[in-house]
């Protein structure tokens, strides 16, 4: 039976990445060369498929051992700073399909970013019959990716703690609730994907489902989940060994400060993620044990 976890190509670390921490453009071979998607044809063309595509057949990856441990990060909020454009999209789609005032409905997205939007109206609109609630989440994904992507950048730190995670030896992963193939090509067009070993998306199941995937794959090392929401936490926290860790953020009429992720499993949160290096160095430190004092009676 096909797997719903698609091979991910591992991407190796090279030494002589740029100080911004994008990818290095030209010492590729011709084989390895991405170029980097136009905006236009990121907007108009590759990005307007709402669906999943097929499950792949190929088996999943094979556990293996990683240096030091894995770093995953939701996309939308934590790596791309795209919430306040894709939560007016939102309020635009629900405010016109089912009457509720714009700001109302922004407010009411926010409150559940997170989960599969199609799960976001399941929690908001229960009275809706599921065939209309589908037939909404697909304009938003619609929208979504032509007017939110269409303008996505990351968040200004970004490039240079990829790059400096990598280089301490980390492997470095997305779980998003977007389709694995528009996170590709997202992270493409940034001049970022490079640092990712792996990418799971909407097609390949929930939060929940890629930390257990991402456990089987890499095995017997720490695992973080950096995210930008209630639901992230505690998908991180409901995870035995997955450790969630918050980005914070103050969006008109909405924040979200640090010690609320906290209060909801996060154990690091902050504005910026300048300093998650250190915070992940930190929480898997070994404990320094103290010096044994010598038998009675020696020196």
């Amino acid at each position: 039976m096909p797997s719903r976890f698609e091979t991910d190509v591992t991407r190796p670390q090279r030494p002589d990445a740029p100080a911004d921490g994008r990818a290095p453009a030209l010492e590729s071979s011709p084989r390895d060369e991405v170029p980097l998607i136009p905006l236009p044809v990121l907007a108009n063309k590759s990005l307007d498929t709402p669906e999943p595509s097929p499950l792949p057949e190929e088996p999943p990856p094979e556990p293996r051992r990683v240096p030091r441990g894995v770093i995953a990060f939701d996309l939308d909020g934590t790596i791309l700073d795209d919430l306040n454009h894709i939560s007016e999209v939102a309020a635009d789609v629900m405010s016109k399909a089912f009457g509720t005032p714009p700001e109302e409905a922004r407010i009411h997205y926010l409150a559940t970013t997170g989960l599969p939007f199609e799960a976001q109206l399941a929690q908001l609109y229960p009275d809706v019959p599921a065939p209309e609630r589908h037939t909404v989440a697909l304009l938003f994904h619609q929208r979504k990716a032509k007017e939110a992507y269409g303008t996505a950048h990351p968040f200004p730190e970004i490039p240079r703690v990829l790059k400096r995670l990598s280089q301490e030896k980390w492997t470095l992963a997305i779980s998003t609730g977007a389709e694995k193939e528009i996170a590709d090509l997202l992270l493409e067009r940034e001049g970022i994907r490079y640092w990712f070993e792996a990418v799971l998306g909407a097609g390949q199941g929930t939060k929940r489902e890629h930390l257990a995937e991402y456990r089987r794959r890499y095995p017997d090392v720490p695992l973080f989940l950096v995210g930008d929401s209630r639901f992230d936490m505690e998908a991180a926290s409901s995870v035995p060994g997955v450790i969630a860790l918050g980005r914070a953020s103050s969006l008109p009429g909405w924040a979200l400060a640090p010690k609320d992720l906290e209060k909801w499993g996060a154990a690091w949160a902050d504005h910026s993620l300048s300093g998650l290096p250190e915070k992940v160095a930190e929480l898997t430190a070994k404990p320094i044990g103290r010096p044994r004092r010598p038998a009675h009676g020696k020196r």
